[in-house]
């Protein structure tokens, strides 16, 4: 698998600022699992936790679908992985394939640039019915890159247990 990652603009608008520094995110994300084997993927980190790089795919892929799709779009969806709204049921890696996670993962991510890019401003707002209120794209947008920022994190120690890979 090729990963196409970009550095953000050092100059540019908001929006271009926003949408290559979400990218950036998610192209780490995706070079962190890229070339693992499902069993791999499925490596748990340390007990008591669940924590998995094949979890954290599943659990972007319900996040990037409820912000973007259901909060922002307005789309009536339920969750990929949990018929009940859970997140923390997309951390179980059992019953999934990399493969799997990871082309529903990139469909979401697909989804989410559409609707992020036929917006017609950062203010547009949709509705979190969690917290009773609307938010922006923009809210949104920073709250992807801070979700990714940790992520990618979890995702670096559990790589680098995997295999001994670090950085980038």
């Amino acid at each position: 698998m090729e990963i196409d990652r970009i550095g953000p603009p050092l100059r540019a608008g908001e929006r271009e600022t926003l949408r290559a520094f979400l990218d950036f995110h998610r192209a780490t994300l995706a070079m962190k699992c890229a070339g693992l084997g499902d069993e791999e993927l499925r490596r748990r980190s340390s007990p008591p936790s669940t924590l998995s790089l094949l979890g954290l795919l599943r659990h972007l892929a319900e996040v990037e679908r409820t912000w973007f799709r259901r909060v922002i779009a307005g789309e009536e969806i339920g969750l990929i992985w949990s018929a009940t709204g859970d997140f923390q049921a997309a951390y179980d890696p059992d019953g999934s394939t990399g493969p799997e996670a990871f082309a529903v993962w990139q469909a979401e991510v697909e989804h989410s640039r559409r609707i992020e890019r036929e917006a017609e401003s950062l203010d547009v707002t949709g509705h979190q019915a969690r917290w009773g209120e609307d938010v922006s794209l923009r809210l949104v947008m920073l709250h992807m890159m801070h979700e990714y920022a940790r992520h990618n994190g979890h995702a670096d120690l559990l790589r680098e247990a995997i295999d001994g890979s670090v950085g980038a």
